[in-house]
């Protein structure tokens, strides 16, 4: 089939033939003709739809001209085509609509490092990532199997208790010799190794400081002399729970899907003037010019961090903030950098009041990380987003 109609003039005759080649051959090749990735300018692959939209958005919006095989609507690569010097949105084995294939034993290599001074704990995960959810199971191992339903859990917020109950079900519906959980406490047990680590630092009441280097062993704070804890020693009186993010981008790099992501801002993304992520902005090119070091590594992180208060029991009608400072990661595809998957969760700021221009306060951790990572050649560009982070800074 001839594809030089993709760089002719969308207003001409052959534009209009050749697109509507691609629809029927996308349709008849289609697992749902009603749900068909868009390779239009604008969906970028991250979209599907239906046979009359895709028309339309490839007329109106124009095709990526780079997408020369259509690997993505059922065609099989081509031993004469060159994809090398291909520029385009689409990461050609990801599916944004199902579930991701197994990576269970690249989530065991992530970890190893991490659990080397638990050897118990490496073995029992890696025992659990190559034993069989049943006799004769080739689908799933107890691992991914647990993995799996705990995702959903998670993404639709179900209790611990109804996932307890769809647990039981589950295990009563499977053969008898499964190796599935029956509660959420052992499903929480096996993953806990592969899950994020934190640290729960006590603070001022008055946001004054973190009782944490030079302040640890103190129980009233040296500034307003407010006691650390609330009547009993063993409860403090405000907290903030830091989750380090350097053993989360050193996973991500890890993963052999997760870094080629990670560079897809250099090596992937279309170059025709268009603004359709944050690397084409005049902002992205400025940096890499006042920065020729920083810039010429495809692999250094761009970051944005962002807060905004919350009340968890607004249902209660009850006065509270709680903060959430987010890190998002620029340097990804754009169907994926605003995922909540790759959103890091860096900080949480306990109530019941705001933290107003104090929040610097609680972002010393972080910041410290983040110059940690600079120093040691790990370069990040931090973008503040947030207007009460860009406030507080200011001081």
């Amino acid at each position: 089939m001839d594809r030089k109609w993709i760089s002719a003039n969308r207003l001409s005759k052959e534009y209009e033939i050749g697109v509507k080649e691609f629809v029927e051959f996308a349709v008849k090749n289609a697992k749902d003709p009603n749900r068909v990735v868009c390779p239009c300018l604008k969906c970028c692959f991250g979209k599907r739809v239906r046979e009359d939209e895709l028309e339309g958005h490839l007329v109106c919006n124009g095709i990526d001209q780079s997408y020369t095989c259509w690997i993505r609507h059922g065609e099989k690569k081509k031993g004469n085509i060159n994809f090398e010097n291909s520029s385009t949105y689409a990461s050609t084995d990801f599916d944004t609509d199902t579930y991701e294939p197994d990576r269970v034993d690249e989530i065991a290599k992530a970890v190893e490092e991490d659990l080397r001074d638990c050897p118990k704990m490496f073995e029992s995960l890696l025992s659990d990532a190559e034993k069989e959810l049943y006799n004769g199971c080739t689908k799933f191992t107890r691992l991914s199997a647990i993995l799996k339903l705990y995702n959903l859990k998670a993404s639709n917020g179900w209790s611990d208790k109804s996932f307890t109950e769809l647990l039981t079900l589950i295990k009563d519906m499977l053969p008898d010799d499964n190796e599935l959980p029956s509660r959420t406490y052992e499903a929480k047990r096996i993953l806990c190794s592969i899950g994020m680590s934190y640290e729960r630092i006590h603070a001022c009441p008055n946001d004054c400081i973190l009782f944490r280097n030079e302040y640890e062993l103190l129980k009233a704070c040296p500034k307003c002399n407010v006691s650390r804890y609330k009547k009993k020693e063993s409860t403090p009186a405000k907290v903030v729970w830091y989750f380090p993010i350097i053993p989360r981008f050193r996973r991500m790099y890890r993963s052999e899907e997760d870094s080629k992501h990670l560079t897809w801002h250099a090596d992937e993304r279309i170059r025709d003037g268009m603004f359709r992520h944050p690397a084409d902005s005049p902002q992205w090119a400025k940096i890499d010019h006042e920065y020729p070091e920083f810039g010429i590594e495809s692999r250094n992180l761009r970051l944005a961090l962002s807060t905004d208060g919350m009340n968890p029991h607004g249902l209660q009608s009850i006065s509270h903030s709680t903060w959430p400072v987010i890190l998002v990661i620029y340097n990804l595809p754009p169907w994926l950098c605003m995922k909540r998957k790759f959103m890091m969760l860096s900080l949480l700021i306990s109530g019941p009041k705001q933290p107003g221009n104090d929040i610097d306060v609680y972002l010393t951790p972080l910041i410290e990380n983040l110059k940690s990572m600079w120093e040691t050649g790990s370069v990040i560009l931090l973008i503040i987003i947030s207007r009460d982070i860009k406030s507080s800074l200011k001081k």
